[in-house]
């Protein structure tokens, strides 16, 4: 089974980019809608999960949530936007709606150079914002490695499960160092080769049909 970074889409508008910044990382990755149990997570023997943005609050009655169970997966995790916020309240942290929407370019102040995520990056990073919600206290084992004017837990880590969280978008080009904080999370932190091209899955799908037909 080939390596591969399961994205839990929960509704935002940029999944499918973050599966594209993944394949550019030349890492195979596979969108599931945020419901997908976890036992048919595991199945799929991920390298990496990342929890996609999306455009509820973890407060709405209606709001998307995943198998909770997820988190006991033991593989390393990444949440962007909706799923960093969803992460730590999951986790026993805080979420609270912000006394000022966070929209458009910021500026990223990273305070802890030795978080993976950044490794090779400069101090302080342009970054994309597009946020109402804000996390503002943080769950059991984890640290600020990154703040924002409006956000003063813009990036987190829990560096033992190996869990990381961004309150921005890496994945958009208004997020200019965001491809590397991408292939960081893939290639460093879960550990993925730089061995998937479109060809390679071309030719795992024709083995695959051979192997169901005979």
């Amino acid at each position: 089974m080939q390596e591969q970074v399961v994205i839990l889409d929960f509704g935002s508008q940029y999944t499918q980019v973050i599966a594209r910044r993944i394949r550019e990382a030349k890492v195979f990755s596979t969108i599931l809608p945020y419901h997908t149990p976890a036992a048919e997570i595991a199945a799929l023997n991920p390298k990496g999960i990342i929890l996609s943005g999306g455009p509820s609050s973890v407060y709405a009655r209606k709001a998307p949530k995943p198998d909770k169970t997820i988190f006991d997966l033991g593989v390393p995790m990444l949440g962007i936007c909706y799923g960093l916020q969803l992460m730590a309240r999951y986790l026993g942290g805080k979420v609270e709606r912000g006394t000022k929407r966070e929209y458009g370019k910021g500026t990223l102040t990273v305070k802890d150079g030795r978080c993976a995520l950044f490794g090779r990056l400069p101090k302080n990073l342009q970054v994309w914002n597009s946020h109402g919600d804000k996390l503002t206290q943080l769950p059991e084992g984890f640290k600020t490695v990154a703040v924002s004017d409006n956000s003063p837990h813009a990036a987190v880590e829990n560096r033992k499960r190996r869990f990381f969280g961004l309150q921005f978008h890496p994945e958009v080009v208004h997020t200019p160092k965001g491809k590397t904080i991408i292939s960081n999370f893939v290639h460093k932190i879960c550990g993925c080769g730089r061995k998937w091209t479109m060809r390679s899955y071309i030719d795992q799908a024709v083995e695959d049909i051979r192997a169901q037909v005979g």
